[in-house]
């Protein structure tokens, strides 16, 4: 294989993945990068974030995953670079690696629509750290009102609200009402949780935008019937420690979440391509770089227009599609024949919003209600990676359907461990005190970052 073709594929998502599994049997060397070990089913990231599932439910080794693909290797490191003209990926500790032929599908990250301050205050639902910030966040907001005696604060820390009533703004709402009205009724003595107020703000006349309007109707119906208040054309103006402003108006709440919009990875413009208003790298039909024809783009990366005229959705059907899709043209590519443009298989779309709760669109049939929360289960099911994950999420939906309950309620208290490390390194300051503040500054989110001490004198 040392004389094979080396094809290199940076994120290991649904895009990048599927990619490399389409070339398991083909004379190809491939090499999988990533800064993460693992492969995560992001479209149930939500249901770590509101304690449902825990996070090894819906993530799988990378290693362990492909470790029957003999043509394949994995490396763990951040991208920091491309040398296109040289076929090189450049890794953040200065390791070169060459390629014939690139994928690059790094996915996206959240937009704050150019007010990065409000990140800190309304963390996004992107990885698994961020998860455990908003469950953490969650979780401690009933904890604190439990002890708190002024009425005004404890109503504070009780009220909850999502940004964005896309799908992740609608499954994050509905999530937050099962656990207030259901989970946690019964387990406080000095507060009443189903008094918990929810409200998911959506900028825009309706939430799920991007559905037809019907089933945007039936999905704030069912919001509504859930306990959650849903505000359209509620452009968010500000958000601070003590909650958001709304046209105006001042909405005091300790919980702010964010869902409304997400911007493509950083590493997008290391390509020197057009980028939409997204920061995603407009690709020519065949999901190739303009100019490159070695180099493609694909997944949440990619600006992909379908023969509707309207962009491919960023959901994780597409991404397969299109990793798939990337493999195949570029097998093409070595047999000398040409390249095949995209062409993308809508299959429908499902979002859930609780217990019996969900809409959704499956080849032009509109659904609504239990049978569309039951197709939502089957489809999630199936496209989940890994057979223990599968079982262990079908019990744990099970065993929820049943109690209410959801027993991943742990609170990482991150912020307060970076605190502890930081507090560490100042009254003892040495290399290894530094070494550990600076490695849980990479890895905790939405806490503090001071600058660590000098340790140099």
């Amino acid at each position: 294989m040392e004389s094979a073709p080396h094809i290199v594929i940076v994120g290991a998502g649904f895009a990048g993945l599927y990619c490399a599994r389409e070339l398991r049997r083909s004379p190809v060397q491939v090499t999988l990068v990533d800064r993460h070990n693992h492969h995560l089913f992001q479209p149930l990231l939500y249901q770590v974030a509101t304690a449902g599932l825990n996070p090894a439910d819906i993530a799988v080794p990378t290693r362990s995953f492909v470790r029957r693909q003999h043509n394949l290797d994995v490396i763990l490191g951040d991208v920091a670079a491309f040398d296109l003209d040289g076929r090189g990926v450049i890794l953040g500790d200065g390791m070169a690696i060459r390629y014939d032929q690139l994928l690059v599908a790094t996915g996206a990250t959240h937009s704050y629509f150019g007010h990065p301050e409000w990140a800190r205050f309304a963390p996004g639902l992107k990885t698994i750290e961020d998860a455990l910030e908003i469950r953490r966040r969650v979780l401690m907001a009933f904890e604190e009102a439990d002890r708190e005696e002024d009425a005004a604060t404890r109503q504070t820390l009780l009220t909850f609200v999502v940004v964005g009533g896309g799908p992740t703004g609608v499954e994050l709402a509905g999530a937050l009402a099962e656990i207030a009205r259901h989970t946690l009724a019964s387990e406080f003595r000095r507060i009443d949780p189903r008094s918990a107020r929810i409200l998911l703000l959506e900028s825009v006349p309706r939430v799920l935008p991007t559905y037809p309007p019907d089933l945007s109707e039936a999905a704030r119906r069912q919001l509504a019937s859930a306990g959650v208040e849903v505000r359209t054309g509620a452009l968010v103006e500000g958000i601070d420690e003590g909650g958001v402003t709304v046209h105006g108006e001042r909405i005091s709440a300790r919980t702010v979440l964010w869902g409304a919009g997400v911007a493509a990875s950083p590493l997008a413009r290391a390509l020197g391509a057009p980028l939409d208003r997204a920061g995603r790298v407009e690709v020519n039909p065949d999901l190739t770089v303009p100019g490159r024809n070695d180099v493609y783009v694909a997944g949440d990366l990619a600006h992909v227009v379908g023969k509707d005229g309207r962009a491919v959705p960023g959901v994780a059907q597409a991404a397969i599609q299109q990793g798939r899709h990337v493999a195949r043209n570029m097998l093409r590519t070595l047999h000398g024949e040409p390249r095949a443009p995209f062409r993308y298989r809508d299959k429908g779309t499902l979002a859930t919003i609780g217990r019996g709760r969900a809409v959704g669109e499956v080849r032009r049939l509109h659904l609504s209600g239990a049978v569309a929360w039951l197709a939502w289960l089957f489809v999630h099911l199936y496209f989940l990676i890994g057979f223990r994950n599968r079982v262990m999420v079908i019990l744990q939906w099970a065993w929820a359907y049943v109690t209410y309950g959801r027993g991943a309620r742990l609170i990482v208290d991150t912020a307060e461990h970076w605190q502890l490390l930081v507090d560490e390194a100042v009254e003892h300051p040495d290399a290894g005190a530094l070494a550990a503040v600076r490695e849980s500054a990479r890895r905790v989110p939405g806490a503090e970052r001071p600058r660590p001490p000098d340790t140099r004198h």
